[in-house]
């Protein structure tokens, strides 16, 4: 899962899931935020594809060494 939050002072305002495809926000700012970015098709996407790019990119790493220090 791809997880990127969005904090100041320490409060979170906005994060994406990718399991959830989507920005949500939690306060009123983020939220505002949130819809704001989920309307524009194209930042969505780009969002949705650092899945790929990044978390599936360096599973086999992280899952290698994650064995051998067990």
């Amino acid at each position: 899962e791809f997880i990127d939050s969005y904090y100041y002072n320490k409060l979170e305002l906005t994060r994406f899931s990718s399991s959830v495809g989507k920005f949500v926000g939690f306060t009123e700012y983020g939220v505002r935020n949130a819809e704001y970015w989920n309307n524009d098709a194209s930042f969505l996407s780009a969002m949705k594809a650092q899945k790929e790019g990044y978390c599936l990119h360096n599973i086999q790493n992280w899952y290698n060494n994650m064995l051998t220090k067990s």
